[in-house]
């Protein structure tokens, strides 16, 4: 799963690698935390970029109301496209989840201590996510997203056995595409390449929501080995 992520780039750098028309004022996040308002990507229908800001945490646009708990923040790619939850999103409303690293916990909780996923060769990625409109009882459109999640590659594997779905940016393109057939987007909710993730501890400050500052990237100078393995 993912629970947690950060996006830190300044607005030109988001207009480069993004390709948006307009970039909001947007600060720094190093802690990303569910039912917050974040920024996404989607199509105008003059087919260009546009960012938002959409709350994380999706509510179906059939629901009485927004879950008071276990907001859906991920949806399983196992079964999306018939899923009752996550199904009509995905065949038509799919954006872009701009992020630049995600951090990640042991599945078993037998660790605190949160590990740092980033991609290698690239300052930011996106996440392939869902999105949906829902109306609350004053009459205003509440938009909120999830993020897609598939099995974890070999890179993450030691940690969790999940990981959200990290496009290329010709994957960008074709999640986006509202003409896209079927088979195609399934086709682009596997695993990202593991020899361009790399992960690293960070500090237990990231456990809390509160903290949401540079120190929750920085790389803990005596890493512990990966689960399963010991020090040489």
């Amino acid at each position: 799963m993912c629970g947690r992520y950060s996006f830190t780039l300044p607005p030109e750098a988001i207009r480069e690698l993004f390709r948006v028309v307009t970039v909001l004022n947007l600060q720094p996040r190093y802690n990303i935390a569910p039912t917050q308002v974040v920024p996404v990507i989607g199509l105008e229908a003059s087919g260009e970029r546009a960012l938002k800001q959409f709350r994380w945490g999706l509510v179906p646009w059939w629901s009485r109301e927004i879950p008071k708990s276990a907001p859906l923040i991920n949806a399983r790619s196992e079964g999306i496209s018939g899923s009752k939850m996550f199904g009509e999103a995905f065949h038509k409303r799919r954006c872009l989840v701009p992020a630049d690293g995600f951090y990640e916990w042991r599945k078993d909780k037998s660790d605190k201590q949160p590990w740092r996923i980033v991609e290698s060769e690239r300052p930011a990625f996106a996440f392939a996510g869902v999105w949906e409109g829902w109306r609350n009882p004053a009459g205003e459109i509440v938009r909120s997203f999830a993020i897609v999640t598939t099995e974890a590659n070999e890179t993450l594997a030691p940690v969790h056995d999940r990981m959200p779905v990290m496009l290329t940016r010709a994957d960008e393109d074709a999640w986006l595409d509202p003409s896209a057939p079927e088979p195609k987007l399934l086709s682009l909710l596997a695993p990202y390449d593991a020899a361009k993730t790399a992960l690293y501890r960070v500090a237990a400050r990231v456990n809390s929501v509160k903290n949401d500052d540079p120190q929750c990237l920085e790389k803990l100078e005596e890493s512990a080995p990966l689960p399963g393995t010991a020090r040489p």
